[in-house]
């Protein structure tokens, strides 16, 4: 009888020691390839949450950087003649005034339209979405600024400063100026004058004499032509583009007596006389450009500054 005719088993054959390590071996690349994926997918969501973050950071820094240390300007127009040439980029210190420091005779100093300079340039009018993208490219300095100007300080508080001498010279408390910042082939001016410069305020002049719309020609203005030392954005230490103008901006030395006390708004002294050869100015000086990327040396759809041709 037997077994004979019962149904037996199935047989499993085991498989070879080989094999099973093998499926082991792909399972674990599989499991590996599949980790790496996600993590690179981690990464990269990472990364795109992180990229606004990286922006609002670099904003923050490059306004704090421009409010309180350094801040680059483009000078459109030849007032500042050859010290700064047109469309040069100037560094300009403003952390000084932020110690109290006080802008000093020679310096080259940026700062606010003091009694409406620029009044014969009005800003445009625009809707409030082209104000807002002009606002943007403005403070990154693509377009000008409205209000900011560019001179040098001649005349600190108490100071004298009259025009001219029996040599056609610029003095400060009777002393004669040494200029060889002024244009080449220009008198120190062509408008004699004499101001004793009150508290608190600066008497500025550009180096291109025959086109500089500085404090000579705002004699008559409520405030005499004079700017307020707090008006002043900060000094100009370098010009840095073009490569071929990159130099700095010492501060001219100007050897004279120093006053003995500042002279009292009420008491200033003011005679304005034109000579016969007089040229005037620019009819409206154009404003600096505020700047960021400095290695930016045009921009299209700039406002163009108006000039007279050069003699």
């Amino acid at each position: 009888m037997g077994s004979r005719g019962k149904n037996k088993a199935p047989r499993v054959e085991a498989a070879p020691a080989g094999a099973a390590g093998g499926n082991r071996a792909e399972r674990g690349r599989a499991e590996r390839r599949r980790a790496a994926k996600r993590a690179k997918r981690r990464r990269k969501r990472s990364l795109l949450r992180e990229i606004p973050l990286i922006i609002v950071v670099a904003l923050v820094i490059t306004l704090a950087l421009q409010t309180f240390f350094v801040q680059v300007f483009s000078i459109p127009s030849g007032s500042m003649q050859t010290t700064i040439g047109i469309g040069d980029r100037v560094v300009v210190n403003k952390l000084s005034p932020w110690f109290g420091a006080k802008p000093q005779r020679g310096e080259v100093v940026v700062f606010k339209d003091p009694d409406n300079w620029l009044k014969d340039d009005p800003v445009p009018k625009s809707g409030p979405v082209l104000t807002a993208v002009k606002n943007v490219f403005t403070f990154v300095g693509l377009l000008p600024s409205d209000r900011d100007l560019i001179k040098r300080v001649i005349g600190v508080p108490g100071d004298t400063v009259a025009c001219c001498d029996s040599k056609g010279r610029v003095t400060v408390n009777g002393t004669a100026l040494d200029e060889p910042y002024v244009f080449a082939g220009e008198v120190p001016s062509r408008i004699a004058f004499k101001v004793t410069v009150p508290a608190g305020k600066l008497w500025v002049m550009g180096d291109h004499r025959d086109i500089s719309a500085d404090s000579r020609y705002h004699l008559s203005d409520p405030d005499g032509g004079f700017v307020p030392e707090s008006d002043v954005v900060g000094r100009a230490v370098a010009v840095i583009w073009p490569i071929s103008h990159w130099r700095s901006l010492p501060v001219q030395s100007f050897p004279v007596a120093s006053p003995t006390a500042a002279a009292p708004a009420s008491d200033q002294s003011l005679r304005q006389v034109s000579s016969a050869a007089a040229s005037g100015p620019l009819p409206g000086e154009l404003p600096l450009v505020m700047g960021l990327a400095a290695t930016v040396p045009r921009f299209p759809g700039r406002r163009r500054g108006r000039t007279r041709p050069e003699r």
